[in-house]
C-alpha cells in the first residue's frame, strides 16, 4: 500500500480526506437548486470540507459561483468552514483557455464579484494550460493576485509532471488537480504527476474518482443510462468498450460487496491510499453522505485490486476527442 497520506492543508487551511465536487450541480441545468442546497449542506455536515467549483461550470447566472453565493448566505456560519477552489480563465462553448493577465485577472475579477464577499477565493486554478502563453507567464500573474489578497494561492490543473515543475519554480503550486481513478491511472505513471507531486510536496486534488459513475455501480447496461445522458459521447460508453469495462466495475462491486461497503467507497478510498484528496460529485445529499464515509483499504485488498488492474484493460480513452488537447499539458 502506498505510503503517501492525502493532503492535511490546501493554501495553509485544513481540509478533510474527501471534499466535494460541485461540477454536476449546476453544469447541465439537470439539478434544482433546493436539491443543489441540501447537496452542499451535506458535504459540510459529512466533513467534506474542500469544494471545487467553475466560473463554466453552468451560465453566467447560474453557475458554481452564484450557487455558492446563495448557499453562503443562507448558511453563513458554514463559510469557515469550507475552503474554496474555482476554476476559471476558461471559455467552454469554444474550449479555449485564456492566461493571458487579462484574462486570468478578468476570470478572477468575474469570480469575486459573483461571490460578492460572502466566501474568499482560497485557490484558483486556471481550467487547462493556454498554449499561447508561457506558464511561468501564468504563474507570474497568479502571484501577483496573491500578493494582492485577490485570492489565497493558486493551483494546476489537467498538467503534466514537466509542467509542475516550470510552475513550482516560478511560485510555490498550493495543489494540482488531476483526474484519477481506477479507470483513469495515467497520473500514476513512475515519474509522472503523483510521484512530482509527492516529491515537491504539493496536495493532489482527485476529480472523476468514480470515472463518470463506472465506479458507482449504478449501471448495468447502456440502457441504463438515459439517451440524453452526455456520458453516451464518451468512449468508455460506447458499445463493446462499455462491456469490456464491466468486467473491472463488476469487480469493483464484488470487492464491496466482501468488505461490506459500497463499489463507490473502494474506489474513493484507493485513490485516496495513493495520497490524493478525492472529490467525488454527487448530486444527492444521500450520495454526497455515502461518498464521505471514510474506508480504509487493507493490503490485501490493494493486492487483489492491482491484479483485477492488470487483467482487466479499460478499453476507451477518458475524454472525447474533442476535449484531448488541453489534457495533461
Amino acid at each position: 500500500m502506498p505510503g503517501n497520506l492525502p493532503p492535511s492543508t490546501i493554501a495553509g487551511k485544513p481540509v478533510n480526506p474527501i471534499g466535494y465536487g460541485m461540477m454536476n450541480l449546476t453544469a447541465l441545468g439537470t439539478v434544482s437548486h433546493e436539491d443543489a442546497i441540501k447537496s452542499l449542506k451535506a458535504a459540510v455536515d459529512n466533513g467534506a470540507n474542500f469544494w471545487n467549483g467553475g466560473l463554466f461550470y453552468g451560465p453566467p447566472d447560474a453557475n458554481s459561483l452564484v450557487l455558492l453565493n446563495n448557499y453562503f448566505t443562507q448558511y453563513p456560519e458554514d463559510a469557515t468552514k469550507v475552503v474554496l477552489s474555482v476554476k476559471g480563465a476558461y471559455n467552454y462553448a469554444t474550449l479555449t483557455p485564456n492566461c493571458t493577465p487579462e484574462g486570468i485577472r478578468a476570470s478572477v475579477d468575474e469570480a469575486l464579484r459573483q461571490l460578492d464577499g460572502t466566501h474568499p477565493i482560497d485557490l484558483f486554478e486556471c481550467a487547462r494550460i493556454d498554449p499561447n502563453v508561457p506558464v511561468e507567464d501564468m504563474v507570474k500573474t497568479l502571484a501577483e493576485l496573491i500578493k494582492e489578497g485577490k485570492i489565497g494561492s493558486y493551483g494546476l490543473s489537467e498538467v503534466n509532471a514537466n509542467t509542475i515543475r516550470r510552475a513550482h519554480a516560478v511560485h510555490r503550486c498550493a495543489g494540482v488537480e488531476v483526474e484519477i481513478s481506477l479507470f483513469s491511472r495515467h497520473a500514476l505513471e513512475k515519474g509522472g504527476i503523483v510521484d512530482t507531486c509527492h516529491e515537491l510536496g504539493i496536495p493532489i486534488i482527485g476529480y472523476g474518482v468514480l470515472d463518470r459513475g463506472w465506479l458507482s455501480g449504478q449501471f448495468k447496461t447502456l440502457e441504463d443510462i438515459p439517451k440524453n445522458d452526455p456520458r453516451h459521447h464518451f468512449p468508455r460508453f460506447q458499445p463493446g468498450n462499455f462491456e469490456q469495462n464491466m468486467k473491472l466495475a463488476e469487480f469493483i462491486q464484488g470487492i464491496a460487496k466482501k468488505k461490506g461497503v459500497t463499489p463507490a467507497h473502494v474506489a474513493i478510498a484507493w485513490v485516496k491510499q495513493h495520497g490524493v484528496l478525492t472529490i467525488p460529485g454527487a448530486t444527492k445529499a444521500s450520495r454526497v453522505k455515502e461518498n464521505t464515509q471514510e474506508v480504509e483499504l487493507t493490503d490485501s485488498e490493494m493486492g487483489e485490486i492491482q491484479e483485477a488492474l492488470d487483467k482487466f484493460e479499460v478499453a476507451g480513452f477518458r475524454y472525447p476527442e474533442l476535449f484531448a488537447a488541453g489534457l495533461s499539458q
